[in-house]
């Protein structure tokens, strides 16, 4: 029995999807990290990971590695498959989603922009984020793996009858 979807086959069969994968993975790591405060780049480059910050580490990198995934067949289906696509708009929609749910608005430079822009209002989003950051993760990681499911039927189930 072969453990590995029939999609991914499809698409990580060529080279060069799996190196957009991981481009677009280590991509988002390290700007994931750099949002929460793990990763630093000046005065050198360091990594810190204190130990209430594990379980969003673990969810920032499983989040990396799906958009790096979703992202390489997204560019599959649209640049190579066979598929009659009315809308392709509609294949970006759940990496959107997934990325801006993921992202840390309130852990970075985004919060204060929020804060300076919304004024009150602008507080209380931020502080919504900064206290749901795991639930939103969550919730981001089953977005990105139910756009997986999508792609996964687009390609293997798409078939025309007459």
């Amino acid at each position: 029995m072969n453990l590995i979807p029939f999609s991914f086959r499809i698409v990580f069969s060529k080279l060069l999807y799996i190196l957009i994968a991981i481009a677009i993975a280590v991509s988002f790591w390290i700007l994931l990290n750099t949002f929460d405060k793990l990763l630093f780049f000046s005065p050198v480059w360091t990594f810190y990971l204190p130990e209430d910050a594990i379980p969003g580490f673990i969810l920032t990198n499983i989040s990396s590695i799906l958009l790096g995934i979703l992202i390489s067949m997204n560019i599959y289906v649209i640049k190579d498959a066979k598929l009659k696509i009315s809308n392709k708009s509609s294949l970006l929609s759940g990496t959107t989603l997934g990325i801006l749910s993921s992202t840390c608005a309130s852990c970075s430079s985004v919060g204060f922009a929020i804060i300076s822009t919304l004024g009150g209002t602008g507080i209380a989003i931020s502080n919504f984020l900064e206290v749901y950051t795991i639930p939103l993760r969550i919730v981001s990681i089953l977005i990105l793996v139910y756009a997986l499911y999508l792609i996964h039927n687009k390609l293997t189930k798409s078939c025309v009858i007459k």
